[in-house]
């Protein structure tokens, strides 16, 4: 169980928001917390710690007015990180290659996956024959329905008809090196994590996983690693005080060397 940080841009701006809330239509989305700081100021802070597997995400569609501001504060991280942090956003097989050449260890891919709701098998080949499995990070970020899980796409809008489940894992775990899977119904609340998922998800566990999504204390990083057996990695973003929450980030880390 490892600890995975996370620098998340939005409009140009390093933001931590609430994840269901984020529209595409007028870049509009609730703020937790917007750094007067750029992405590079963060990624020098993982870097100082050591820590590898962050990952970086553009919260901005690739038509937005905002999304060239957005890139190029992902890329100050990638520089000033080299192959310390992974990068999502409007990922395909055409640019994946660039972003690592940026600097990106991984890229990491949703929509492009599941284009019209469905696992788009030719997609999958075309990004790892651009890239090597070894590069990619699947995102599986998904919302409740019904008694369900669904993988989430377009920035956490669209629902596909792909449940996250263990069949699903199997089946995507030979196109790539890790899953990244934000809970987005609780993302940003800092409310309590998914329970359910978090024992799915560690019940797998056979490549290394990151869950993000409703941390709000110390004593919920035990309960991860109690009902996922150690299985997952996380992420803490609103709650952090990096980013204006309660949690203390040298606190987290020293956390997660004793839990």
């Amino acid at each position: 169980m490892e600890y995975r940080p996370c620098i998340d841009i939005h409009n140009g701006k390093v933001k931590q928001i609430v994840g269901a809330s984020l529209e595409d239509e007028g870049d509009r989305a609730d703020e937790n917390f917007v750094s007067k700081r750029n992405a590079d100021f963060f990624a020098e802070f993982y870097a100082k710690d050591g820590l590898k597997g962050g990952h970086v995400i553009m919260l901005n569609k690739q038509d937005s007015p905002y999304y060239e501001e957005t890139k190029q504060q992902a890329l100050l991280a990638l520089h000033t990180y080299p192959q310390g942090l992974q990068i999502g956003g409007g990922i395909t097989a055409e640019n994946a290659a660039y972003f690592l050449d940026e600097g990106a260890s991984h890229v990491i891919v949703t929509s492009y996956v599941f284009a019209d709701g469905r696992i788009n098998e030719e997609h999958l080949r075309r990004l790892t024959d651009a890239v090597g499995k070894e590069h990619i990070v699947l995102d599986l970020s998904c919302r409740r329905r019904d008694d369900d899980y669904y993988v989430v796409t377009d920035r956490w809008q669209k629902f596909t008809k792909e449940k996250v489940t263990p069949d699903l894992l199997d089946e995507l775990s030979g196109y790539c090196d890790e899953f990244l899977i934000h809970a987005a119904d609780v993302e940003g609340k800092c409310r309590g994590i998914e329970e359910e998922l978090v024992q799915m998800l560690g019940t797998w566990g056979r490549i290394p996983m990151t869950y993000a999504g409703g941390i709000s204390d110390y004593q919920e990083i035990t309960h991860i690693k109690e009902l996922s057996d150690g299985k997952l990695n996380i992420t803490i973003g609103s709650a952090l005080d990096l980013f204006g929450g309660p949690l203390n980030y040298e606190t987290v880390l020293k956390y997660m060397q004793d839990v």
